[in-house]
């Protein structure tokens, strides 16, 4: 990396030039990334449910209905209406001829009582549709506009999963355009603020285009070799701006401290030995915190690593390559266009060379004081923010969550209303593989007994015969064959409540131990719940482990000093327990939901959500410690053997920057909180809310506290040397220990 460096600086348009052109290849390649993502699995294919699954369309082709049509009629008209009628018909014709749909049931070809609703205004079209998750969510991409809407006497709502997912897929391209919208005049003020001037504003815009470009690129590719979920576009793309501007901000500030000292050419040496070794380390504990997720089989977990792992990568190399040439090319034009005058310069500069302490600073050796007092506050504080994370109910998101002008909520809600959801469209199913109906009848029609016998079942379907809870039996009819093959038998059990509840969990669990005349598989919602949950849980553990070990062992070869390096990652933990916290608060239990523009309140947590925001926020807020810790470690070296001056003075050359720098991200994932989409809405509030804290609270005031109480503790390295003085920085004096009030100083804002 120092290499491609020093390449910037001898040979920077060449640098640029490559740069540029890769840009453009990134660009034309990674154009029809879009088309190529997914909603995102969440199932692991080799869990039970989905094996359910397999098994149900392979042998019965009974899966669930893909796409359900909520058919209302108009006016004074009812279901039986000759208009309505033959309106239902047309559709169904329509449908069946699309050489994309499998299987059309309508209500008004079998007159079910089922697909009926209770106060008879409307029933249910079910369609099957042909292919895998990623073909039959193209097909309702296709389909929905034309089903939605008026039909003559028929008012049509359309759900299911595919349109679930292309209702999701539709909201997320559109969401990103609104955030990049929203985002941009915000970010483009605080930029020229924080950079203070339009032309170093735009630097880290630079950064950040090269970044999503080649993201963009690498997940166009990984689409051909792997399934891609469509959140991955939309958290890598503001991911890779807040980091652009993060890593841009810290080399520039560190740039012009060090020119106005010793000069252009020995600025950028010192720069990128110093703040651009701390951006290595700091992007490398991103990617190896977003990597931990890679131990799961979710899907959505996966792609989000993937384009994460990228953007980070290609910020880091825009970073640390093309923004040195970039400001060998610019010079001193990099101040063009500034907002401060050169008077408010010169005293900034001349503050620096006095080695005068800010706010920070100040904040800073006043926590020191009483560190004790200052680490018990707020760490109590902390945790009391994290306690409602106590109360977390996992469960998975459903229709519930899509957005409440979208036709998916309005079916939603009407199958909720009117009809059975679990005995309908999402029942519990039970396959018996192979079984011989012929010669084991009696034992299936034992089995089915007991299983209607089990808690929380309305009632059983399968080839036998219809069985209740109450005893109440049917012999087999006309629909019973459906539920034989030459590949064995399965069973549909009705449940009442939600499809994803922790009943229907249960439920799931006591069939797979239930004696059998075969052995079964279980799939459904229930088992979808149980069996994603038991994936994630088991390899949470791992993700957990490898995430901190890694990132302890980046924060111990930067700083050499274990106590410091274990203190970075407890503080970090806290704070991400504070956010998770907050999270359930406002999500979950849904306080402050108007202040975040209404959303679905379940009273559960999507079981995915925390450990994706955990993968996300760990690398995120450990990005600013490592950016901490490198200075203070400069600091110590400077002022050794006075810490506490170390830790002040580091403090204060960076406190005010990834304070902005947090600012800026905060803008950036608020356009995420913008999104109709629930889970893009908490990843942005999630991540806001850890960098905010973490950047305000944590580093600038509990850091500093913790440090002071370990004492010399901290500076203990089993590798330490024997220290040998090191010179100040050219045209500065030597740093000296601060005196016990900032009054001698004058007021600086660093």
């Amino acid at each position: 990396m120092m290499r491609g460096s020093l390449g910037s600086r001898s040979r920077p348009w060449v640098v640029l030039a490559v740069a540029a052109g890769l840009a453009a290849v990134c660009a034309w390649f990674g154009a029809s990334a879009h088309a190529r993502l997914s909603p995102g699995g969440i199932v692991p294919a080799t869990t039970e449910a989905a094996r359910a699954d397999q098994a149900l369309q392979r042998g019965f082709g009974a899966t669930p209905p893909q796409l359900v049509l909520v058919a209302r009629v108009t006016g004074a008209r009812t279901l039986a209406d000759p208009g309505a009628t033959a309106e239902a018909e047309r559709l169904a014709q329509r449908l069946s001829a699309d050489r994309s749909v499998s299987q059309v049931v309508s209500y008004w070809r079998t007159g079910a009582p089922s697909l009926r609703a209770a106060d008879g205004r409307s029933a249910l079209v079910l369609v099957r549709l042909r292919g895998g998750e990623q073909e039959t969510t193209r097909t309702a991409e296709r389909l929905l506009p034309r089903l939605a809407g008026h039909h003559g006497p028929l008012d049509i709502a359309v759900t299911g999963e595919a349109a679930s997912r292309a209702e999701a897929l539709r909201t997320a391209r559109e969401d990103q355009v609104r955030a990049e919208l929203l985002a941009l005049p915000l970010t483009a003020l605080l930029l020229v603020v924080v950079f203070g001037s339009v032309v170093a504003a735009l630097l880290p815009v630079a950064v950040g285009v090269l970044a999503v470009l080649g993201t963009t690129a690498v997940l166009r590719l990984l689409t051909s070799v792997t399934e891609v979920a469509v959140s991955a576009a939309n958290v890598s793309s503001a991911l890779g701006f807040a980091l652009a501007v993060d890593y841009s901000l810290f080399l520039l500030a560190r740039y012009r401290e060090e020119k106005a000292a010793t000069g252009t050419e020995a600025a950028l040496r010192t720069t990128l030995r110093t703040a651009g070794r701390a951006v290595a380390f700091s992007a490398g504990t991103v990617i190896l915190s977003l990597a931990a997720l890679l131990v799961f089989p979710h899907t959505i977990l996966r792609s989000v690593a993937y384009g994460g792992m990228a953007v980070t990568a290609f910020a880091a190399v825009g970073s640390l390559v093309v923004l040195p040439a970039l400001l060998v090319v610019l010079g001193d034009r990099v101040d063009r266009f500034g907002i401060r005058s050169r008077r408010h310069r010169a005293r900034r500069l001349a503050e620096h060379r006095a080695e005068a302490l800010g706010r920070w600073g100040r904040t800073a050796r006043a926590a020191m004081r009483r560190p004790g007092l200052v680490t018990v506050t707020l760490t109590a504080a902390l945790l009391l923010l994290a306690a409602p994370f106590t109360r977390v109910q996992t469960s998975l998101f459903d229709d519930r969550v899509a957005p409440a002008s979208s036709t998916v909520a309005e079916a939603g809600a009407l199958l909720r209303a009117g009809y059975r959801l679990n005995a309908v469209i999402a029942p519990t199913t039970v396959v018996l593989p192979h079984f011989d109906l012929r010669r084991q009848a009696a034992a299936l029609d034992a089995y089915a007994r007991r299983v209607a016998l089990q808690t929380g079942v309305d009632k059983v379907e399968t080839a036998t015969g219809t069985y209740t809870a109450d005893g109440r039996e049917r012999p087999p009819d006309a629909t019973a064959a459906a539920f034989a093959s030459s590949r064995g038998v399965w069973l549909s059990v009705a449940t009442s409540g939600e499809p994803y509840s922790t009943a229907n969990r249960d439920l799931a669990r006591t069939l797979r131990e239930l004696p059998a005349p075969a052995p079964v598989l279980v799939g459904g919602p229930g088992a979808v719940l149980n069996d994603v949950r038991q994936a994630l849980f088991t390899r949470l553990p791992l993700c957990l482990f490898l995430a901190g070990a890694a990132l302890f062992a980046l924060t111990l070869a930067l700083t050499r000093r274990p106590v410091m390096a274990l203190t970075a990652l407890l503080l970090n933990a806290l704070s991400l327990a504070a956010s998770f916290g907050a999270l359930v608060f406002v999500f979950q239990e849904g306080h402050l939901a108007g202040l975040l523009g209404g959303f679905p309140v379940t009273g559960t947590t999507d079981a995915l959500t925390p450990v994706l925001v955990f993968g996300i926020a760990f690398g995120l807020s450990m990005d600013y410690e490592i950016l901490l810790l490198a200075r203070i470690c400069e600091e110590y070296r400077r002022t050794a053997p006075d810490g506490a001056a170390a830790i002040v003075r580091g403090l204060d050359r960076t406190a005010r920057l990834f304070t902005w720098a947090a600012l800026t991200l905060a803008v950036v994932m608020a356009a995420l909180a913008a999104s109709e989409l629930i889970l893009l809405k908490i990843i942005g509030v999630g991540l806001a809310l850890a960098v905010v804290l973490d950047a305000t609270v944590v580093r600038g005031l509990l850091a500093p506290a913790v440090l002071a109480l370990a004492g010399r503790a901290a500076w203990w390295s089993p590798w330490a040397r024997p220290k040998s003085p090191v010179p100040p920085l050219a045209g500065s004096p030597a740093l000296a220990p601060a005196g016990p009030t900032g009054a001698e100083h004058p007021r600086s804002d660093r």
